[in-house]
């Protein structure tokens, strides 16, 4: 199962918003996608990463 939550808890701690997200390309079809942990594509990860100034692992992680 993904969990986006790291990307939530990262947004916290640099004091970014879903407006700032909004503002630098992500739509809001990417945060309903995000906040139901439902799939992204790679592309869209490493542009959240370009714009949260982040990796991967502060964005996604995997559930068994």
């Amino acid at each position: 199962m993904i969990d986006y939550s790291p990307l939530w808890q990262t947004m916290k701690e640099k004091n970014i918003s879903q407006y700032y997200l909004l503002k630098h390309g992500i739509d809001n079809r990417v945060l309903d996608a995000l906040k139901k942990n439902k799939n992204i594509t790679l592309l869209t990860l490493e542009k959240i990463c370009k714009v949260v100034e982040c990796t991967a692992d502060d964005v996604v992680k995997f559930i068994d």
